[in-house]
């Protein structure tokens, strides 16, 4: 269950900005018919910054309740403070979710050991599965693979979704982590890239749009298709690339939109919707990768 295309959803929300129900069995249907291995519900594409905590465990529980057993659910649980973590990820007991999908704490960067004592508290208030998410660009914290080294002897931690695009990380986390913790990219441009150094699969926004050619694409990569693979891989980097020509998840909303996936792409302040010259730009890339 954490390895493949797993896809970081989408919340949708109606036009005032209300999650939309309707749209969101839709887009899990599709990605049950499409081969994603799970999805992670209310992680940054999943606009947890701009959900109420109530309404983040309301989307992560509706999620769990639309999927019915049929594809595994992730709960995205990362805070900037370390009780805040803990009781968000708390709240997840007895749910019906896998694990949960905890990023680095965002503006108040702290230190390495910081970040190794934050990880561990959460991951000793739970018996869930935790995946550690490192994305400095979002957060302004790096969490160096010596700290993930150190995290992956806490036995409910099992992998870490790296996100810096850097793929020097896979060899240097792999030399401090035993065989069985997992490396996931989070970045879908280096992301095959990623898997045939070692990584297991992809958390993907390119999966919101492109499911079943994701789910193709690291399926090739399990098999050690990797020339199969690239070729599937370039028809998508357009996507891969044109998906954060704004601040991701406006794209890729704007994108599920225009292929019917869901009624609006409603974003809530202070995030906008897609511009009309960006929106040429997606569209084309959709068009190049055989979508629309």
């Amino acid at each position: 269950m954490f390895t493949g295309s797993i896809v970081a959803l989408v919340t949708p929300m109606d036009e005032k900005g209300a999650v939309d129900r309707v749209s969101l069995r839709k887009l899990i249907d599709y990605h049950v018919a499409s081969g994603t291995s799970a999805i992670v519900s209310v992680g940054t594409t999943g606009e947890s910054s701009t959900l109420s905590h109530e309404e983040h465990g309301d989307v992560v529980k509706l999620t769990v309740e639309l999927s019915d057993g049929r594809i595994p659910v992730i709960a995205g649980t990362g805070a900037n403070s370390t009780a805040e973590g803990i009781s968000l990820t708390q709240r997840f007991h007895q749910s019906g979710v896998v694990g949960c999908l905890t990023v680095t704490p965002y503006y108040n960067r702290p230190t390495q050991e910081g970040l190794f004592q934050h990880f561990k508290s959460i991951a000793e208030h739970t018996d869930l599965p935790q995946i550690l998410y490192n994305v400095p660009s979002r957060t302004g914290c790096d969490m160096l693979p010596e700290t993930v080294g150190r995290l992956s002897r806490v036995k409910n931690i099992v992998a870490i979704k790296e996100a810096t695009g850097n793929l020097s990380r896979v060899s240097q986390i792999q030399e401090l982590v035993e065989d069985d913790f997992i490396l996931l990219s989070g970045d879908d441009s280096s992301g095959l890239d990623f898997m045939q150094l070692g990584g297991k699969g992809v958390i993907s926004v390119t999966a919101n749009i492109a499911a079943r050619e994701m789910a193709e694409l690291c399926a090739l990569a399990a098999q050690g298709n990797f020339s199969e693979a690239r070729r599937l891989n370039q028809l998508l980097m357009p996507l891969h690339q044109k998906l954060f020509i704004e601040p991701n998840p406006i794209p890729v909303k704007w994108a599920c939109k225009a292929l019917g996936l869901m009624a609006t792409d409603t974003m809530r302040l202070p995030m906008t919707p897609l511009t009309e010259a960006s929106g040429l730009i997606v569209r084309q890339a959709l068009s190049d990768a055989g979508l629309l």
